[in-house]
């Protein structure tokens, strides 16, 4: 189980044999499969979802799984509230997708961030991106949103108010509220028209800013687990993989270079 957030949970498994008898859930279920064929049987037909592609399962769909395939299979799941995706779709009904096996072209980066470091603390401002991406991506799935991006004037006074508290506190962990508040835009509309303007969402914005301070703060020798909580990450274990996602190596790693230079 990874940290979740109020309405969305995350996990990895993996099952060898059948994992587990039919059920349903009172959420969505939107996963990937990591490795080996994950056999399912839905709305009346077996169906097959192999490693990359992912799986959606509307709420309260009768389902099982087993692996379809000798070796067995893995998957990393969210679980989420229905109701905060029509809460980030504005009133807009649920989609249904029909065809629950999805290839991966059409899977949203929203999705595979989500998944990619399940320990990663999950706040309100990381839930509200998550949720109103995936709301996006089951609207395009399902024919009721356009697949491509909406046109407009963006609010940009309004943004760059956000970005600028992020950028001059961005140890601290803003609440969805407080963003809300300073930008006057409800929290679904500040995840996408945020990604618009400055081409990432404020939670990346927050942890590329993080980690300016402790390269900052290493440069300085500080060690790495005080550089970590200087910079507001939970622990070093925590900026390690923010680091190497942000540079493509470890801060041990980039510390030593800039030691050596």
């Amino acid at each position: 189980m990874g940290a979740g957030a109020p309405g969305v949970e995350r996990l990895a498994a993996a099952f060898d044999g059948r994992a587990f008898a039919p059920h349903r859930h009172d959420t969505y279920a939107i996963g990937i499969t990591t490795h080996g064929v994950q056999s399912f049987r839905y709305r009346g037909a077996r169906r097959a979802c192999l490693a990359g592609q992912m799986h959606v399962l509307h709420p309260d769909e009768m389902h099982d799984g087993a692996a379809g395939a000798p070796g067995g299979f893995g998957y990393r799941i969210l679980y989420v509230d229905p109701a905060l995706i029509l809460a980030a779709l504005d009133g807009r009904p649920l989609p249904f997708i029909a065809d629950p096996v999805v290839g991966a072209t059409a899977i949203d980066p929203v999705l595979l961030q989500g998944l990619a470091d399940l320990d990663a603390p999950l706040g309100d401002i990381e839930s509200a991106e998550l949720v109103g991406g995936l709301a996006d991506m089951l609207g395009r799935l399902d024919g009721s949103i356009p697949q491509a991006a909406p046109g407009g004037r963006l609010p940009v006074a309004a943004l760059e108010r956000v970005r600028r508290l992020i950028a001059d506190d961005p140890a601290t962990r803003h609440t969805a509220a407080a963003l809300e508040a300073v930008s006057g835009l409800d929290r679904w509309t500040l995840a996408r028209q945020f990604r618009r303007a400055f081409g990432t969402s404020p939670s990346r914005y927050r942890t590329m800013r993080q980690l300016d301070l402790a390269r900052a703060a290493m440069r300085r020798g500080m060690a790495l687990s005080e550089a970590a909580l200087d910079a507001g990450f939970a622990d070093q274990s925590h900026m390690s993989r923010a680091f190497k996602r942000g540079y493509g190596l470890t801060p041990a790693r980039w510390a030593g270079a800039v030691a050596a230079r």
